[in-house]
């Protein structure tokens, strides 16, 4: 299969990309601004291209995060509808769990209804533009991602730096719910989606088993040998980090029913498990 993927240097692309390579794809890296010729002989798409979300949210951030999202899977969908033959027929498009805001203890599937807030909307217009792509015959799933856990990249990288100092511990009251997931699984689930014909629409791209914030950062301080016993109180997040701060308290008990219905099998459902392959 000839896999074409935006956002291919990226934390998920890179991983994802030799994955794909290893068992005998071929993957083609679109650039920003590319032509609608760059998918000519492309078997399917994998859209993961977007402006960071971890940052402090200015309104021209805001901007940018929304137009890299909506905007920017909008042109991707009207480049696979201007292709007369040799069209794509599988687009799997990056969404995040994010789309749920802060739902307390609930837990949530696929089917449950999006949250409001900032990054509620941003995904939810996402998704709309991606699902578009069915217009032109194209099957489409999507990616909604959680927290990632890999080596050399991703938010578990900025996370180690305090615990591997000895002033490691929850935020706030710890009592959200995180859903995670091993980079290593989320690659295998992208594949799967693109791989088995089955699998259309929404997908929780995180693990069998989330965890309070409690839990996960002494399961994170367990696997550095260091305490987590210097809780962050959310007036410094939020001095920090401004309007971002909400998405680190969310609570998102996120489960991958949809993915686990289809036959999908995960390596890691365990985050003490996850983490040691990670950082050991």
């Amino acid at each position: 299969m000839q896999i074409a993927i935006t956002g291919a240097s990226g934390f998920i692309g890179r991983r994802l990309s030799a994955r794909l390579i290893s068992a005998g794809h071929q993957v083609r890296p679109l650039g920003r601004g590319f032509h609608a010729a760059a998918l000519d002989g492309a078997d399917a798409v994998v859209h993961l291209a977007g402006e960071p979300v971890a940052q402090r949210w200015s309104e021209e951030t805001k901007r940018r995060i929304r137009e890299s999202r909506v905007m920017g899977t909008r042109s991707l969908v009207t480049a696979l509808g201007a292709r007369e033959t040799g069209r794509p027929r599988i687009l799997v498009s990056a969404s995040a769990v994010g789309l749920y805001g802060d739902r307390g203890d609930e837990v949530l599937t696929e089917s449950s209804a999006p949250g409001p807030g900032f990054l509620g909307d941003v995904c939810a217009e996402w998704e709309r533009e991606a699902m578009a792509a069915r217009g032109s015959g194209v099957r489409v799933a999507l990616m909604r991602i959680g927290l990632v856990l890999g080596p050399n990249g991703g938010a578990l990288e900025k996370m180690v730096t305090p615990f591997r100092m000895g002033v490691g511990g929850r935020l706030g009251s710890g009592r959200q719910w995180m859903p995670w997931i091993h980079l290593d699984d989320l690659c295998a689930m992208f594949e799967f989606a693109l791989t088995q014909p089955q699998v259309e629409g929404p997908l929780n791209g995180t693990a069998p088993n989330p965890v309070t914030n409690a839990d996960f950062t002494r399961a994170l301080g367990r696997a550095l040998h260091r305490p987590a016993i210097f809780p962050v109180p959310r007036f410094a997040i939020d001095l920090l980090y401004g309007e971002m701060a909400q998405i680190l308290f969310a609570s998102q008990r996120a489960v991958p029913r949809a993915a686990q219905g289809a036959g999908f099998k995960f390596r890691y459902e365990d985050v003490a498990q996850a983490l040691k392959a990670v950082l050991t």
